[in-house]
């Protein structure tokens, strides 16, 4: 390296600590505040509430708390909430918002991402709370080993949903009457190196009590360190107890344990794969996959596992691990020994585990970012294309534009309560999708590859497609294509028939999206299924499948 060079790399370097040391040490106002975050998902603001304490010292760490708001509320409601700030008598929510409210002081930055509004905790609004918590940190100087996570209702079901998919990012979570997504509370072992603190009343009409006494059970019978207050006679508001006196901020003491002896860890997704020093590999799509690892002495770890077939331990910073010496390992009962400097990998053969990456897999295969099912699609970037191609008649192109505008249309106006989602990605023709589109947007394409253009852009690709004569059918399907994926509505949309009821976080025409798997097959109305289901690892239709699809005579399978 030259002098010259040296010198170069060493200047950039001390912009960089400069530019590091303005973002922390710029001065904000104290006290409660809005600030915004851009989104990549549709190009927009978003806000969040902030609270920064008096006399912020940017030399010092201070312990974050990440407060998520209800159904119907907002993120200048959730910052008052959690200072145990309530309406005031016959104030409601709308003119509560327009005021933050005088309170003690804590040594705490708090920050309370919008979340969309009213759309629960999964999808975009989850990635806005993740966006906002990079934010914050960018910002200030968070000690991220005291890092917390509370929310109420609809926000305490986000709190245990995003605790849970990735919990070694908190030092504790706090609950508060959840209303939890389908599926969560197979999580709940995911806790085991935190502790938990739920809050109910138990005289809820909206959440009822018994959906938080399971979990409590549940998390005490697997080892979960979890405490539970039960307000006598109270309804749904059981958070103006819950955070009464800035409560929360003196039970929020804990640190992080960054290399806990035991993870136990389970998931669904590659998007979830990791926790601690344990990362999931091979699972199956729709399958929970289950490990338990446990330092037993140094270098002797015992694992067990379930519906899993290869995973990682990435051992480095472990006080009980040396690189010096080898590792041994029980994995469902077969003993390993290897050594390397700090990642070990296995793989499943048979019913025999073996050190290594395993075989080389395909060019499609399933991982994170590219595993379905149909929701994540929806869950970035992504923008909604219908069909020109075939020169539409005037009525006709305007049928289609009406299918993939509601299609489009989460802000929908659900009435003053739980108003719109500030969601508000595009509308295209297909010829309008640009070649920025192709690259940062997953596509969700209306029509069949006689009337959509980009749909017959990736025909050869795409493994199965609607006849255009088969107009009582609906087909949806996601497929990895280029590094973003393909969904694929044709014939009937996947609302057609769907009832307007359940809770209505989202609208209609999106409200069944996170119960679908990969594939949806049906006709004359979505209640009508022929198949769901999902594809291969390697993304193939499996039999299971493929058959129902051939014997209904209206699709053609690409080979």
């Amino acid at each position: 390296m030259t002098k010259k060079l040296q010198v170069r790399i060493f200047g950039l370097l001390i912009i960089n600590l400069m530019t590091l040391t303005i973002l922390r040490a710029q001065k904000l106002s104290e006290g409660p505040q809005v600030l915004t975050i851009f989104s990549s998902a549709d190009d927009t603001e978003q806000p969040y509430g902030l609270y920064i304490p008096k006399n912020y010292d940017p030399a010092k760490k201070y312990p974050l708390v990440m407060m998520l708001h209800g159904a119907g509320s907002n993120h200048r409601l959730a910052l008052k909430r959690v200072f145990g700030k309530s309406n005031l008598d016959d104030e409601t929510d709308v003119e509560a918002t327009r005021y933050f409210s005088q309170w003690d002081d804590v040594d705490f930055i708090v920050a309370s991402p919008y979340a969309r509004g009213t759309a629960g905790y999964q999808g975009i609004p989850e990635q806005d709370v993740y966006d906002v918590l990079a934010d914050v940190k960018k910002r200030f100087n968070i000690d991220e080993d005291r890092t917390y996570l509370t929310g109420l209702s609809m926000g305490g079901g986000g709190t245990l949903w995003i605790g849970l998919t990735r919990p070694d990012i908190w030092a504790a979570i706090a609950p508060v009457c959840p209303a939890p997504p389908a599926g969560t509370i197979d999580l709940a072992a995911n806790a085991i190196n935190f502790p938990v603190h739920f809050f109910h009343g138990d005289k809820d009409p909206v959440v009822p009590v018994q959906w938080t006494r399971d979990w409590v059970e549940k998390m005490q019978n697997i080892g979960v360190e979890v405490t539970y207050k039960e307000f006598v006679d109270v309804k749904h508001d059981s958070w103006v107890s819950a955070y009464d006196a800035e409560f929360i901020f003196g039970w929020f003491n804990q640190v992080r344990n960054k290399y806990p002896n035991e993870v136990k860890f389970s998931s669904k997704f590659y998007k979830y794969n990791k926790a601690y020093w344990v990362q999931l590999d091979g699972i199956t799509s729709g399958v929970l996959a289950d490990i338990d690892a446990s330092f037993k002495k140094t270098n002797t770890i015992d694992i067990k596992t379930n519906n899993l077939y290869a995973f990682t331990l990435n051992l480095k910073g472990h006080s009980k691990f040396n690189a010096a010496q080898s590792l041994n390992i029980s994995v469902d009962g077969t003993s390993l020994t290897g050594k390397a400097d700090s990642t070990f990998s296995f793989y499943k053969t048979g019913n025999a585990w073996k050190i290594g990456k395993g075989p080389a897999s395909g060019n499609i295969v399933k991982k994170k970012g590219a595993e379905g099912p149909i929701f994540d699609a929806f869950s970035s970037r992504h923008v909604y294309v219908y069909g020109t191609a075939d020169n539409p008649s005037p009525e006709e192109l305007k049928k289609r534009v009406d299918v993939a505008n509601e299609a489009a249309n989460w802000s929908a106006y659900r009435g003053p309560f739980l108003g719109r989602i500030m969601f508000f990605p595009r509308v295209l023709a297909d010829k309008e999708v640009r070649p920025s589109d192709f690259e940062s947007s997953n596509l969700i394409l209306f029509g069949t590859k006689d009337n959509n253009s980009v749909i017959n852009k990736y025909a050869d690709k795409l493994p199965v497609h609607l006849n255009s004569a088969n107009t009582d059918y609906g087909l949806l399907y996601i497929f990895p294509i280029e590094n973003h994926y393909v969904t694929v509505s044709s014939g009937l949309p996947w609302w057609s028939g769907a009832v307007d009821q359940g809770l209505p976080f989202v609208p209609v025409a999106q409200r069944s999206l996170p119960e679908f798997k990969d594939i949806l097959f049906f006709k004359g109305s979505s209640k009508n299924i022929i198949v769901d289901g999902y594809f291969s690892q390697d993304w193939k239709i499996p039999s299971t499948v493929l058959a129902p699809l051939n014997s209904s005579g209206a699709v053609t399978i690409n080979k």
